[in-house]
């Protein structure tokens, strides 16, 4: 069964198969990002560092609500991807209808409770009192469009899954204008404050959901599903949830790593909070390769794992390292030459523009473990190895968790960028554990794990 746009990863040369597979991605991601930098410009511009430092607030706790849903989403797209490279389509099309079901659930789920658990969890993080009411609305809109975002996170999953990332791509790049255009209408013109700049990114996301769902149904064969398709296969629900759940455990250690980091940046008080609010997003630029490769080699590992080709598995991980370097090169010298001009974007106080151009001057020098993290964990996603995204997570919490705590007590005068010395130094220890689980997985490989 073949597909206008569906790839097969199993032949071909691996630098073009991962480059064509993860440009359109990283168009795709610089979008998406466009969501968050159109929030955070125009928050921090039209309604001030504070509003700025309590949309930023929310980050790290929304997202855990976002992960768990989003990670067990990914396991389904894993066993998608595997059988799509046995050439097994009929199973390949009951995956995508039972992907369906899995992330439903786990959306409304989660949506319903980061609504409720906002005001309790934002007060548990130390979010001072003259932020909480913009934090907390902020946050609460974000987890009424959990399920929107979902329809978004699975269609296009599934179309990546079959090797197809550019279709997604489009209906993307059009709710990125849309949501500027409303974010400019509802805070600008309309004076909706943080409420609107979420409202805007709800609508946006929605619309993108819907567009890139329709698109897969009407054109894509394997969206083509008869009666007994859509039928409830607990055999496939179980692969999925066993290689998801981790996924969603990982990602929400992360989040809790992150929300443990946040209260201690909200120690410093607002200017520092706005510093890191940008300073974040600014970093996503950097994630965004890489996560683009990454998701490349997990959909291109996949396939080859199911296709039972162990040299090409390898080969994907090689060819990834030397595409991810020229990023690195490439984004290091753009933050050490235009950190301030970049941070002014974002603010317009000036202590918050120091203090962020300073921060963005020390990571970038770091992101080359950035990108061996990216690159294992893409492999390692891909095969299917569960205890690998379990442990990624774990170790990040450690991190974030004790290296404050140890930089306080042995730098007493570090202050507050001992905030970013924390990311830095949790990228390092993080990047050795993701080799040295990827070096103990390639010495004991089984195909038998394979979903197939």
């Amino acid at each position: 069964m073949k597909g206008a746009r569906n790839l097969n990863m199993t032949q071909g040369n691996p630098s073009r198969l991962l480059l064509g597979f993860a440009i359109p991605m990283l168009i795709g991601n610089l979008f998406q990002q466009v969501y968050s930098l159109t929030d955070s410009v125009i928050v921090g511009q039209f309604l001030g560092s504070d509003a700025l430092a309590a949309v930023g607030s929310t980050g790290s706790v929304t997202f855990l609500f976002f992960s768990i849903c989003n990670g067990i989403g990914s396991g389904a797209g894993i066993v998608t991807a595997q059988y799509f490279g046995a050439g097994l389509f009929d199973r390949t099309k009951r995956a995508i209808a039972n992907a369906a079901y899995i992330m439903l659930v786990a959306s409304v789920v989660m949506g319903v409770a980061a609504f409720f658990a906002a005001p309790l969890l934002l007060g548990v993080m130390g979010v001072p009192e003259k932020l909480m009411p913009d934090a907390t609305t902020y946050m609460r809109m974000s987890c009424i469009g959990v399920p929107l975002v979902a329809v978004y996170n699975y269609s296009s999953s599934m179309l990546r899954s079959l090797g197809d990332s550019r279709s997604p791509l489009y209906f993307l790049i059009f709710s990125c204008f849309l949501n500027i255009v409303l974010d400019l209408l509802f805070v600008y013109v309309l004076h909706m404050g943080v409420f609107g700049a979420a409202l805007a990114t709800i609508i946006a996301q929605m619309i993108s959901g819907v567009g890139c769902l329709l698109y897969a149904l009407k054109h894509n064969p394997y969206f083509h599903l008869t009666r007994e398709d859509l039928r409830p296969d607990g055999g496939i629900i179980r692969q999925a949830v066993r290689l998801g759940l981790p996924m969603a455990l990982q990602w929400s250690l992360i989040s809790v790593s992150s929300t443990a980091l946040q209260t201690y940046v909200n120690s410093f008080g607002p200017e520092a909070m706005a510093a890191f609010t940008a300073t974040n997003r600014i970093e996503q630029l950097i994630h965004m390769p890489y996560g683009s490769i990454s998701a490349a080699l997990a959909t291109y590992s996949g396939q080859n794992f199911g296709a039972h080709d162990m040299k090409r598995v390898k080969e994907g991980l090689r060819h990834g390292m030397l595409i991810s370097a020229v990023f690195t090169v490439l984004m290091m010298v753009m933050y050490q030459l235009l950190n301030e001009p970049i941070m002014r974007l974002f603010v317009k106080e000036e202590p918050v523009i120091l203090i962020g151009a300073e921060a963005l001057k020390l990571t970038s020098w770091f992101y080359i473990f950035l990108a061996v993290i990216y690159m294992s964990r893409g492999v390692l996603n891909g095969v299917g190895d569960a205890m690998f995204a379990l442990i990624n997570g774990v170790v990040e919490v450690i991190c974030r968790i004790a290296i404050p705590i140890a930089l306080v007590a042995m730098i007493p005068g570090l202050d507050r960028m001992g905030i970013w010395w924390t990311t830095v130094i949790t990228w390092i220890i993080s990047a050795g554990f993701c080799m040295l689980r990827y070096v103990a997985w390639r010495k004991k490989a089984d195909f038998s794990k394979s979903v197939v």
